[in-house]
């Protein structure tokens, strides 16, 4: 039997890693490289001309004499922390198909649970805003879930106390191979919330396929062809063939969440819920994620630990 060609690549290995961004040094000119491609521009005037602050690793502008830091700007912005432990924290979220947890981060990285937090949360919210708007497209296969369980003594099934609902949608191919995948949070299993989420994340022109709970039919109101089949319930239901790789792909998500994380708070599902989204869409080609999530990184407004701590997405 052929090998599985995405699950058997070499990717980035640490030797490598050690070889492009082992010092500080690699590390600014690779940030520089993907800020400034073509060279430095000063982020007020435009101007191109610029002298080096060596004191102060500055970007002073010859036209407006305006200075710029590497970082301002980006999701690095502000940070104590070396960009090298930057770097080898990218490549953990990248490298690793189960990802990892932030206490285990600070192991790897030599810095507190706290800092480590902080870095993997930035992060994770850079890859959670590259994907934001892209829409999914052809045949997508959806289905519902919750991740966490119920609280002792507490109800069973759903709608139990400390469960999230997600919908997990995969596009698949016309010969029928996991294409893309978007994770979403939602309040509910209602028409009018999966009629939302099929408008900010579905192409009008995709089909559906969904089994018969009835809070699909809402993607008609996005304008989707919507294809409900009826499976039933329990293992059977599981293991439709019309709903292969989203279930698999919900299997994998809810087995890397319980063995890496454990559980994770219902405000913090969507950043969570990214990152495996990102890592999926960008599986064929793992060595390439690092640099792919560093580019993006670059281009990512800064995000405050107070708004990491704090603030929920609805999307």
């Amino acid at each position: 039997m052929a090998r599985n060609k995405v699950q058997f690549q070499k990717g980035l290995s640490e030797a490598r890693f050690a070889i492009l961004y082992g010092t500080e040094e690699q590390c600014r000119e690779q940030v520089f490289g993907w800020r400034w491609p073509s060279g430095f521009v000063c982020p007020v005037c435009g101007g191109k001309r610029h002298s080096v602050v060596k004191t102060r690793a500055l970007y002073q502008c010859a036209s407006c004499r305006r200075q710029t830091s590497l970082i301002a700007g980006t999701i690095f912005a502000s940070t104590k922390v070396p960009l090298c432990t930057w770097f080898r924290a990218m490549y953990h979220l990248t490298q690793s198909k189960g990802g990892i947890s932030s206490i285990e981060l600070g192991r790897r990285l030599g810095v507190t649970q706290t800092t480590a937090w902080k870095i993997k949360h930035k992060l994770m919210q850079v890859m959670m805003e590259r994907d934001a708007t892209k829409r999914l497209t052809g045949r997508i296969e959806v289905d519902d879930a919750y991740l966490g369980g119920e609280r002792n003594g507490g109800k069973r099934g759903r709608g139990s106390p400390g469960k999230t609902p997600i919908v997990a949608a995969v596009e698949t191919t016309p010969e029928g191979k996991p294409s893309r995948l978007k994770l979403r949070r939602v309040k509910g299993f209602r028409r009018a919330e999966i009629a939302t989420l099929a408008k900010r994340n579905f192409d009008p022109a995709s089909t559906i396929v969904s089994d018969g709970l009835r809070c699909f039919a809402g993607v008609g109101n996005a304008g989707c062809v919507h294809q409900p089949i009826i499976t039933g319930a329990g293992r059977k239901a599981a293991l439709a063939p019309a709903f292969k790789w989203v279930n698999t792909t919900l299997g994998n998500i809810k087995s890397a969440i319980t063995g890496t994380y454990r559980a994770i708070r219902n405000k913090h599902v969507p950043r969570y819920l990214a990152e495996f989204e990102y890592r999926f869409n960008r599986r064929y080609d793992l060595a390439a994620m690092m640099p792919r999530l560093g580019y993006v990184a670059v281009r990512t407004p800064p995000m405050p630990y107070r708004l990491l701590k704090l603030a929920e997405d609805h999307a």
